[in-house]
């Protein structure tokens, strides 16, 4: 950046700071601050669980939430993901996952940046599930459409993506035991790195976090 252009700064909290630049250094930026302002925190909370998936289909799913808005991010080791994250593996990919995220946050200017949780097996997925106001599973042969589900003003919606290879079936028992409802998202089957994206994309409109 150079003297005079403009900045956006943000806390990831909800504080945007926008003003313009004076002067610059190696690791610092001095700003002729303009105008202060407070962005409340969207409602209702968005969670994505997202399953671990091959490749960098992950990393890209993750960039793409947090460009539509998603408030947190769930890494899920599922019972058909070919990938898991152990020991030093699992910490260096959950560290890019975050990183995708904060980079993400700036370039699509949000006022709030999205937490990448630690991963969550399926059990304490399922307590995740029964303190949501409302919990979704994402599946191709749900009975009801996700456009067509109410969505609370309030509380944490969390919308559940599996593997490639699909959600199992105890974990289809084990998270609707704990409140999930399978919804389909349309006539076609989506790939795990864009059905998230999808389904926040449908509940943002629904919600009115989009209006």
């Amino acid at each position: 950046m150079r003297p005079g252009e403009p900045v956006d700064l943000t806390d990831g909290v909800g504080l945007v700071v926008r003003g313009v630049v004076r002067a610059t250094g190696p690791d610092w930026l001095d700003v002729d601050v303009l105008r202060r302002t407070l962005v409340p925190a969207p409602r209702p909370r968005l969670v994505v669980v997202q399953a671990l998936a091959k490749g960098d289909v992950g990393e890209r799913a993750v960039a793409a939430l947090t460009e539509v808005g998603v408030d947190c991010i769930v890494p899920w080791p599922a019972e058909r993901s070919v990938v898991r994250w152990a020991g030093p593996r699992g910490d260096r990919s959950l560290r890019r996952w975050r990183a995708i995220a904060a980079e993400a946050a700036k370039q699509s200017r949000r006022a709030w940046l999205p937490e990448v949780a630690e991963a969550e097996p399926t059990d304490t997925l399922a307590r995740r599930v029964s303190a949501a106001a409302l919990a979704v599973v994402l599946h191709e042969e749900a009975g009801e459409p996700l456009a067509e589900q109410p969505v609370p003003d309030h509380g944490d919606v969390v919308l559940i993506v599996g593997p490639e290879g699909g959600v199992a079936g105890e974990e289809l028992v084990l998270l609707a035991d704990a409140g999930a409802l399978p919804r389909r998202l349309g006539p076609t089957v989506l790939r795990t790195g864009t059905a998230g994206v999808a389904a926040v994309a449908v509940v943002s409109a629904g919600s009115g976090r989009w209006r």
